[in-house]
């Protein structure tokens, strides 16, 4: 037997606006969990799906029936499906809280400031992010809604204050989205894993953990005795 757990890096490229990335974290943290044997390093990548979209952002269904052509039968059904996936991973989507949808380059801003805090801060704070929005019906982009998640998370509230009040961050998240558009990454939610894997989409657990199986294998040299 290898001596040492096969460490795997996670690279996870979301939007905090992005219901199937709520989904697909939920779903990647329970086939982690399941997987006991891997150590696991993740890391949370900017991806802004309307970056052009104004502070005040738009009406929820307006704003898909434009993009996508979905009438308003479409919309709903999809939003009870999505419902029921959150239900069964335990994230809540509440109904009728994401009336609106917004710009979230600052949330970017500031999960690019946690991740360089350390530990499990750039985890927290995306997850309390993702419940401001989808279960509490908040504004992602709004300063006040970013320090008290940041604050909920046991982040330095004066910290991310002063970050969001300047333009600090703001071009490694530019780079970052760049980057990552240059690598062909073009819909979220995307799991790149150790650099060369890519899983695409809210997966269900038992995909992400055989995935994570499998590359955990080969990256080990296969199966040893």
């Amino acid at each position: 037997m290898s001596s040492s757990s096969p460490s795997l890096r996670i690279d996870f490229i979301s939007d905090v606006s992005c219901p199937w990335c709520a989904i697909g974290l939920k779903s990647l943290e329970q086939a982690v969990q399941s997987l006991p044997e891997l150590q696991v390093d993740l890391h949370f990548q900017p991806f802004e799906l309307n970056p052009q979209m104004a502070p005040e952002g738009e009406e929820i269904n307006a704003h898909l029936a434009r993009k996508y052509g979905a009438s308003a039968a479409q919309l709903e059904q999809t939003r009870e499906a999505i419902r029921q996936r959150g239900a069964e991973l335990g994230f809540t989507f509440t109904k009728g809280a994401r009336d609106r949808i917004y710009n979230t380059f600052d949330a970017h801003r500031l999960l690019h400031w946690a991740g360089l805090q350390g530990g499990a801060a750039q985890r927290d704070l995306k997850l309390a992010l993702l419940t401001a929005y989808f279960t509490e019906g908040r504004n992602p982009g709004d300063h006040q809604v970013l320090r008290r998640a940041t604050e909920s998370v046991g982040l330095d509230g004066e910290a991310a204050a002063s970050v969001l009040a300047s333009d600090q961050f703001s071009a490694e998240v530019r780079q970052a989205e760049s980057e990552w558009q240059a690598a062909g990454i073009n819909s979220v939610p995307a799991i790149v894993i150790n650099q060369r894997h890519l899983i695409q989409g809210g997966q269900p657990p038992e995909v992400f953990a055989q995935a994570l199986r499998q590359i955990a294998a080969t990256a080990e040299g296969g199966p040893r005795s």
